[in-house]
C-alpha cells in the first residue's frame, strides 16, 4: 500500500495528470488530447445564437451540455445548471442546489467527477456538493447514464462529469462583472471573473481564469407543532385544539467563493500531446439560524435558539496527461492529486425564558481528504473495425478528521486509508458503419484500513468484477438506438465504517457501533434509449432504465446496551428502481421561427425497497414520481436582444426514518432572463430566479420512545408524539451581469 501511494504522489508531483472528460467516445486521456477546436471568445460570450444539447457519438448513453446551453440564465454554480437536465432533483432549501439526486436516489448514489476524476467532498455519504463548483469554470457537463469498462463504476444512479475549460476550447479572453440582489431584503452581493486563452507558438496553448462571487440567501421558516393530527387548515393553526407551539426561524446563508483554473498543453509532431493544469475553489460561508418559539393559544415567547456556523472549505486539484503514439499503438499516461479541506465550527446558544437557563454548545469539523490517482493504458486498432484498449487505474486515498464530517458534539478522530487497483480491458467492434458493440471487464481491487482513537485498525479487502456491454445502432445520420448493461457500485458511508460507539442512537437508550467490514453496495443496470436529430441543431431523446441494487446497508441488533439495544450496520438490504427519461431541445425552424428555441424534459421515477426498521415495502427515500422542466429562448435580431423563461417542478416525496416520516413538496420554480448585446464584445443580462416565490413544504409525523422497539410499536399503533408542519420561502433573486469578450 505504501508503495502505491509513493508512486502516485511522485506522478502527481511531476504533473502527469488526467484532466479529461470521462464520457467521450475515446478514453478519457485520448479525448482530452483531441484536435484543436477553439473558437473566438466573442463567438461564445456575445452571440445571438441559441445553444442546444450536444449530440454525442458515445456508444454508452451520455448527455452532454455546453455551458452556453445554460449561460443565458446566468447559473452561479453547477447545481443551478443541473436543475435543467433530465432526471436530476434536489431536496435542498429554496434557492440552494447542493446534493444532486440523479433519478431521485440519495446523493451518495451519484458519482461526481471533475475532469474525469473523483471529487472528494465533506459529506459522510461520499457525495460532493455541486453548488461549490462555479459555473464560470465549466466548459460542459456530461451525464453518464451507464459507464464503460475504462470509466469509474461508482455511479449506481449515474455519473456527473464536470469538464472545466481547457486551453483548446477557445482563443481570446472575457471578463464579467455582476451583482446578486435578494428580493426579500434588498441586500446585494458582487461577482467578478476574468479568463484568457492563447497560444505560445504553433504547438503550445494555455488557459487561465479567476472567479470571485458572493452569495446570500435569506430564508424565512415557520413551524407549527401539534400533539396529534391537526384538524384545521393552513393559516389557522393556533386555533387547532391539538396546537402546541409555533417556531419562527430566520435562516441566512452568506458567503463567498474564490476559484481559479489554469492549463498549458503542447502538441508534438506525429500526434502526441502533453498537458498540465489544475483548479481550486475556496469557500467561506456563515450560516445563521435564529429561532423563536411561542407556546399555547396566547403564543407566549418561551425560547430562543441561535446557531452560527462558520464554514471554511477548500478543494484543490492538479492535473495533466500525455498521449504517446507508438506506431499502431497509442500509449496513455496520467496521474493526479485531488484534495478537500474543511475547518468549520458551529456554536448554538439556547435561552429558555421559563427556566431562565442559557446553554451553549460548540462542535467542530476538522477534515482533510486527499486522493492520488494514476492511469496507464494502451490502445490498439484505432482506425480498424476492431479496437482494443487495456489499462489500469490506480487510487490512493487518505481521509482524516474530527467528528467524521458531522456535528455530533464530541471530538472523535478517525482515519480511513484506501487503495484501489482497477485493471480493465475494453473491446470495440464495428461490424458495419451503423452498428457498434462495446464490451469490457473491469476488476476492482480495494484495500481499506479504518483507524480511530482507542480502537485497533481494521483492514478490509474486496475484489469485484464489473462487466459492461453497450450496443449502438445508427441506421441513418439522424437516428441512434442504444442499449447498455453495466454493473456499478456504491461504497459505504464514512461514518458507518468508523468503529466508534454513538450513544442514544437510534433510540434514547440504544447504542450504534460502526462496522469497518461493510461491503460495497452493488447494482446491475440496464438502459435502453432512442435519440433523433431534429434539423441542424435540435435533438429529441427517450431512455428507459432499471437498477437492481443489492447489499444495501441497514441497522441490525447485535446485543443489549444497558436498557436499550446495541446496533450495527450490515449489508442485508436490496431494492429496485426504474423509470423513463424524455428530453427535447429544438429550434422552431419548421414553424417559421428559427430564432425560437424550445427546451423540455420529463422524468418518471419509481422504486421499491424494504424499510430497514418497519420491514414494510416502500420507495427509496425522497424519490419523487416525476421531475420536469420546460422553457424557451427567443432571439430578436433587429434589437440585438434575447429573452426567455423556464419553469421546473417535481412531485412530492416521502421519507421514512425510524422515529419519523416526512412528506416533502415544492412549489413550481419560474425564472426568466432578458439580454442586450452591444456590438461584438459586450452583453448585458438581467435574470430573475424564483419569480413565483416558491415554498418548500414539509410535514413531519414524529414518534417517541426510550428504545427503537418502543418507537416502532408507537409508530405501528399510530401513537404520535408530535406532528409538525414546516414552510420555507426565500423570495426572488435578481442578477445583473455585464460580460465582455476581447
Amino acid at each position: 500500500m505504501a508503495g502505491l501511494k509513493a508512486l502516485l504522489r511522485a506522478g502527481a508531483a511531476f504533473g502527469v495528470v488526467l484532466a479529461t472528460p470521462v464520457a467521450a467516445q475515446e478514453s478519457a486521456a485520448v479525448t482530452a488530447l483531441a484536435a484543436d477546436t477553439s473558437q473566438d471568445a466573442s463567438d461564445i460570450i456575445v452571440t445571438g445564437n441559441i445553444a442546444f444539447r450536444n449530440r454525442t457519438d458515445d456508444v454508452n448513453p451520455v448527455l452532454s451540455y455546453d455551458l452556453e446551453y445554460f449561460q443565458r440564465f446566468e447559473p452561479v454554480s453547477v447545481g443551478e445548471m443541473l436543475k435543467r437536465v433530465p432526471g436530476v432533483t434536489f431536496t435542498s432549501d429554496v434557492l440552494e442546489y447542493d446534493g444532486a439526486q440523479f433519478r431521485g436516489l440519495p446523493p451518495g448514489f451519484t458519482q461526481v467527477l471533475i475532469n474525469g476524476r473523483r471529487a472528494p467532498g465533506g459529506e459522510a455519504d461520499g457525495s460532493f456538493f455541486v453548488d461549490r463548483i462555479p459555473a464560470e469554470l465549466v466548459e460542459r457537463i456530461e451525464i453518464v447514464r451507464a459507464p464503460r469498462a475504462d470509466q469509474p463504476s461508482e455511479g449506481v444512479a449515474g455519473t456527473l462529469n464536470v469538464v472545466t475549460k481547457e486551453s483548446a476550447s477557445f482563443e481570446g479572453g472575457f471578463a464579467k462583472l455582476g451583482a446578486l440582489i435578494n428580493g426579500r431584503d434588498g441586500e446585494t452581493r458582487p461577482s467578478a471573473a476574468a479568463a484568457y486563452a492563447g497560444r505560445l507558438g504553433e504547438s503550445t496553448s494555455f488557459w487561465a481564469a479567476l472567479n470571485y462571487q458572493e452569495r446570500r440567501n435569506p430564508k424565512d421558516k415557520v413551524s407549527y407543532r401539534f400533539g396529534g393530527e391537526p384538524t384545521t387548515g393552513e393559516g389557522s393553526h393556533e386555533s387547532d385544539p391539538e396546537f402546541d407551539d409555533r417556531e419562527d426561524q430566520a435562516d441566512t446563508r452568506d458567503g463567498s467563493d474564490l476559484s481559479g483554473s489554469a492549463e498549458i498543453a503542447h502538441e508534438f509532431a506525429g500526434g502526441g500531446r502533453v498537458r498540465v493544469g489544475g483548479f481550486f475553489v475556496d469557500t467561506n460561508r456563515i450560516e445563521t439560524e435564529d429561532s423563536r418559539v411561542y407556546e399555547g393559544e396566547d403564543l407566549d415567547y418561551v425560547e430562543r435558539v441561535v446557531q452560527v456556523e462558520d464554514i471554511n472549505q477548500q478543494t484543490y486539484a492538479l492535473s495533466g496527461d500525455a498521449l504517446i503514439p507508438l506506431g499502431g499503438v497509442e500509449l496513455g499516461l496520467a496521474a493526479g492529486w485531488s484534495s478537500y479541506r474543511e475547518d468549520s465550527i458551529a456554536t448554538e446558544t439556547a435561552e429558555n425564558f421559563e427556566d431562565e437557563e442559557i446553554e451553549v454548545d460548540t462542535s467542530i469539523i476538522d477534515l482533510s481528504d486527499d486522493e492520488y490517482t494514476g492511469t496507464l493504458f494502451a490502445r490498439f486498432g484505432k482506425d480498424s473495425g476492431l479496437g482494443v484498449k487495456t489499462g489500469i487505474d490506480l487510487l490512493s486515498k487518505s481521509r482524516n478528521g474530527l467528528n467524521n464530517g458531522n456535528f455530533i458534539g464530541d471530538d472523535f478522530a478517525f482515519t480511513i486509508e484506501e487503495e484501489r487497483y482497477d485493471p480493465y480491458v475494453r473491446v470495440t467492434l464495428e461490424p458495419t458503419p451503423a452498428f457498434t458493440v462495446d464490451a469490457g471487464l473491469r476488476y476492482e481491487i480495494t484495500r481499506r484500513t479504518v483507524g480511530a482513537e482507542g480502537f485497533d485498525d481494521v483492514d478490509y479487502d474486496n475484489e469485484l468484477l464489473t462487466p459492461s456491454l453497450h450496443l449502438k445502432f445508427a441506421p441513418t445520420a439522424d437516428d441512434q438506438f442504444r442499449a447498455s448493461f453495466a454493473r456499478t457500485v456504491r461504497r459505504p458511508d464514512y461514518d458507518l465504517i468508523s468503529p466508534y460507539e454513538q450513544e442514544e442512537s437510534p433510540g434514547d437508550e440504544d447504542t450504534t457501533v460502526g462496522n469497518p467490514a461493510l461491503r460495497n453496495q452493488k447494482s446491475w443496470g440496464v438502459d435502453v434509449g432512442y435519440e433523433r436529430r431534429l434539423g441542424a441543431a435540435g435533438i429529441v431523446g427517450v431512455n428507459f432504465f432499471y437498477r437492481d441494487i443489492t447489499d444495501l446497508i441497514e441497522l441490525v441488533v447485535i446485543g443489549d446496551a444497558g436498557d436499550g439495544q446495541l446496533f450495527t450496520p450490515q449489508n442485508i438490504g436490496d431494492g429496485q428502481t426504474w423509470g423513463a427519461e424524455f428530453d427535447l431541445s429544438v429550434p422552431l425552424t419548421g414553424f417559421g421561427m428559427p430564432d425560437t428555441g424550445l427546451f423540455a424534459n420529463y422524468t418518471y421515477l419509481d422504486s421499491k425497497t424494504i424499510d430497514p426498521f418497519t420491514r414494510e415495502e416502500r420507495r427509496f427515500n425522497n424519490q419523487p414520481h416525476h421531475v420536469y422542466n420546460v422553457g424557451f429562448i427567443q432571439t430578436v435580431r433587429s434589437l440585438d436582444a434575447s429573452f426567455g423563461a423556464t419553469i421546473s417542478g417535481r412531485s412530492g416525496a416521502f421519507e421514512s426514518n425510524f422515529d419519523e416520516v416526512i412528506n416533502l413538496r415544492y412549489d413550481p420554480d419560474l425564472e426568466a432572463f432578458v439580454e442586450k448585446r452591444f456590438g461584438e464584445n459586450f452583453v448585458l443580462r438581467l435574470t430573475v430566479q424564483n419569480i413565483l416565490d416558491r415554498r418548500k413544504k414539509e410535514d413531519f409525523r414524529k414518534y417517541d420512545g426510550d428504545s427503537l422497539q418502543e418507537i416502532l410499536d408507537n409508530r405501528a399503533a399510530g401513537d404520535l408524539d408530535e406532528y409538525e408542519i414546516e414552510r420555507e420561502r426565500s423570495g426572488q433573486l435578481i442578477q445583473v451581469t455585464l460580460r465582455a469578450a476581447f
